[in-house]
């Protein structure tokens, strides 16, 4: 074989072989921050400090497992009742998805009608609610702001009412516009729409429950304000 012919033979060798790839960093781009540790809500924090211990001495519950476990928090905003003629208005709908994600920090579900009911003007394959189900840290930082932003701001405000617990302990109670929320601002909205809240439990009854809201702050009715 002649030098020319090695020389091609090698040639041909290199060019079949796939050299890796390096990226170089751009001179523009700044360089990434490590993320942070988690920063749980600080009703969660009271919750595991201060909460189980008033549990284990009011209800002699020493076992950790037995006591009541915050699961979930579900908003459901009806869109049924707005319906005009065989359709719910664009503006509406888009209304309600935008207040539940602003308040919740997350894109709610639109559920359809499964069947008609005259009663209530819903129309089945219809747009009949928006819900927006809340767990862990979502969950605790709502609930937080629930308390202590969104229930003062209600109009005449008196507390809640102590008997929506059902016998799981979940409790449930609605509101009759969305601007009790400091991140909607009324100016915007093209309605006004309520929305029905449940603090889902498990592990719990009526008692435990109730005890557990008053001691994260729920302001309750009392019986005196009647």
């Amino acid at each position: 074989m002649s030098e020319q012919e090695k020389k091609t033979k090698g040639d041909g060798a290199a060019k079949g072989v796939k050299k890796p790839m390096v990226k170089k960093p751009k001179a523009d781009a700044a360089p990434e921050e490590p993320a942070g540790p988690r920063v749980p809500s600080r009703l969660q924090v009271q919750f595991d400090t201060q909460v189980r211990g008033a549990l284990k001495e009011k209800f002699g519950l020493a076992n950790p497992m037995q006591h009541p476990r915050l699961d979930k928090i579900v908003l459901n905003v009806n869109l049924g009742r707005h319906l005009e003629g065989s359709k719910l208005p664009p503006e509406k709908r888009q209304t309600a998805i935008d207040t539940l994600t602003k308040i919740t920090g997350q894109r709610p579900v639109v559920i359809k009608a499964k069947k008609s009911v005259s009663n209530f003007k819903v129309r089945e394959g219809f747009d009949t609610a928006a819900i927006v189900t809340l767990r862990r840290d979502r969950m605790w930082h709502f609930l937080d702001r629930l308390i202590n932003l969104a229930t003062p701001r209600i109009k005449d405000f008196r507390g809640l009412s102590p008997k929506a617990f059902d016998r799981q302990g979940n409790y449930a109670f609605g509101l009759t516009e969305q601007g009790v929320f400091p991140e909607i601002n009324m100016a915007d909205v093209q309605f006004t729409h309520g929305m029905n809240i449940n603090v889902c439990f498990s592990r719990s009854t009526t008692e435990r429950s109730r005890f557990v809201l008053e001691q994260l702050g729920m302001p309750f009715e009392k019986p005196d304000q009647k």
